[in-house]
């Protein structure tokens, strides 16, 4: 039994909570979907949750935007949903008085524990803690890993406390990817010459590489965060939403309204064709959120 992460996580479970200490990794049980099965598998293999580990948001520009949207760590409260393998906490540091993270791919656990969150293997969909205790909640590019967006989103609201704030960064915004005609046609053709030949000398099976691609359940065209999807889950439990468009590789100027460099042309082109101007601010790859709870 998982004494010490029983201790840590017992003040802020719900009381009916059915989660098992009995392995090193607390678990509450989860209804398994393809998503969650795809994220599961492709976020707990070694070598690829190391991968994203060490390459996936880690540079200055990402550590700035975070900072300036949800300040220093230290001494708070933390929930990161879909922590992965801890890239978040690895990039901004700080000495929170309480760091959980919350996801659904045991071996990316078991990484984030050693860097020093207390891990809980649970669906955001569904997560076994109490309303209203989190300084803060951080979702970063794990929406679009999710079947049900609005859903995980309201769940994570429900755990900030009053004057707290819930961050979300990293998804595809909807209208940057909502290609049409032409432009979803090369998307289309692009993604197959990818997947079936540029992609085939990687160290992972057809297999392999299909599970990667459903991870990303919202990210494709068609697909995204949106203005209304933040602002109409948040704002009736009690938030003030502001939402900053970026193209990722940008810091604190985001949250001025600075879009950053235009997407790459690859994108570009396939948003012209679609009917999105690749300069402004729907066209921005990510949507970010910064949503303090009222008190």
């Amino acid at each position: 039994m998982n004494i010490c992460e029983q201790s840590n996580l017992e003040p802020f479970l719900v009381t009916d909570h059915a989660v098992s200490f009995q392995d090193s990794i607390p678990v509450c049980p989860i209804v398994k979907t393809r998503a969650v099965e795809a994220n599961s598998v492709y976020f707990s293999h070694p070598v690829w949750a190391q991968t994203y580990f060490e390459a996936c948001h880690r540079d200055a520009a990402f550590k700035e935007r975070w900072l300036a949207a949800a300040g220093s760590w230290d001494d708070k409260i933390v929930v990161d949903i879909g922590c992965g393998p801890g890239n978040l906490y690895a990039n901004l540091g700080g000495n929170p008085k309480m760091l959980i993270g919350v996801d659904v791919a045991r071996g990316s656990l078991e990484m984030a524990q050693q860097i020093g969150y207390t891990p809980l293997l649970a669906n955001a969909m569904n997560v076994p803690l109490q309303s209203g205790f989190a300084d803060l909640v951080a979702i970063n590019a794990s929406l679009h890993h999710c079947d049900d967006m609005s859903a995980v989103l309201a769940e994570a609201a429900r755990l900030v406390r009053p004057g707290g704030l819930l961050v979300a960064d990293h998804d595809p915004q909807l209208s940057a990817w909502d290609y049409k005609g032409l432009g979803l046609l090369l998307y289309k053709i692009r993604l197959s010459v990818i997947y079936r030949f540029f992609l085939r000398d990687l160290d992972a099976s057809d297999e392999d590489r299909a599970t990667a691609l459903a991870t990303e359940v919202h990210h494709q065209p068609g697909h995204g965060v949106t203005d209304a999807l933040f602002r109409e889950t948040l704002e009736p439990m009690g938030f003030t939403v502001n939402l900053y468009p970026h193209n990722n590789a940008i810091g604190a100027e985001a949250l001025v309204g600075d879009l950053g460099e235009p997407p790459h042309w690859r994108y570009r082109i396939g948003q012209l064709l679609s009917g999105i101007n690749p300069y402004g601010a729907e066209a921005a790859l990510s949507l970010m959120c910064v949503a303090k709870r009222n008190d």
